[in-house]
């Protein structure tokens, strides 16, 4: 489908940044960004551990919007990527939103890619490619995102066109992880058994190279079990790498649960 020529900012709009570990310290050692989006000034957890926040001044993706992301972790720097706010998708008349987001972590190095859920309105449709490359296995990758059914208090659940999201992770040169989903509501019954089956949210926690206790598995699993409120499971990559994916009913279950999960796997800091 042809992207609106109605981009209200006049061209594609960009955010890039570059880390680099300048006598112990972790810093931005580029950064650019374009309208509608703002780069904060780091929060420090630790002198080699920096939490950057990307803002934009727009109310949410609209139609025609067409964005790039680059980021590109350097050895031996650790950091995590947020967001301002829920990603919101708004109501388009024809067109859709556009944006590729491309990730290059070096060997040493770590990036938490966590930012806020996402939430596509009615008559919405989002095309979302990622491309990450992580250049050996010292590269570490925590992979986090949160698709939300829509606006369901206002009777908007599954009134989206499409959600198409597409990402790709490669170890050097090798294709380690695929997840190409697309929702379209007026193809697929978006409720039904193999689908958010009566749930609105979905958690994708994916693990790269990062170590784990060696139970880890069993301890996730037993605390799915103990939610009466979520239904999810955890497996691995051919790779070895670690899935969980996750259905809920609220976000912040599934921001909460993450961060739990989180702290049963062993991921930097140290």
């Amino acid at each position: 489908m042809r992207v609106s020529a109605e981009n209200k900012f006049g061209k594609k709009s960009q955010v890039r940044l570059e880390t680099e570990l300048r006598d112990g310290k972790v810093i931005l050692s580029d950064v650019y960004f374009t309208a509608p989006f703002k780069v904060m000034l780091p929060f420090y957890v630790q002198p080699d551990y920096m939490q950057v926040m990307v803002l934009s001044a727009s109310a949410g993706i609209m139609e025609g919007d067409e964005q790039e992301f680059y980021l590109h972790i350097k050895k031996d720097t650790n950091m995590e990527y947020l967001s301002q706010a829920y990603e919101k998708i708004h109501k388009m008349k024809e067109g859709m939103a556009r944006r590729h987001t491309k990730i290059v972590v070096e060997p040493g190095a770590y990036l938490k890619y966590a930012p806020l859920p996402t939430i596509p309105f009615r008559d919405s449709a989002f095309e979302n490619v990622l491309d990450i490359r992580l250049e050996d296995p010292t590269s570490r990758l925590l992979f986090q995102e949160i698709l939300s059914c829509g606006r369901a208090a206002r009777g908007e659940a599954f009134a989206y066109r499409f959600y198409h999201n597409r990402v790709s992770v490669y170890q050097k040169d090798t294709l380690v992880y695929l997840d190409n989903t697309r929702y379209e509501p007026s193809l697929f019954e978006m409720n039904g058994m193999g689908m958010y089956e009566g749930f609105t949210h979905l958690l994708n926690l994916v693990f790269f190279n990062i170590e784990k206790s060696e139970n880890w598995m069993g301890q996730v699993r037993a605390l799915l079990d103990e939610r009466e409120d979520l239904e999810g499971g955890a497996t691995r990559t051919a790779g070895g790498d670690a899935v969980v994916r996750i259905l809920g009913r609220s976000a912040e279950s599934l921001l909460k649960v993450s961060e739990e999960i989180q702290k049963i796997a062993v991921t930097p800091p140290a």
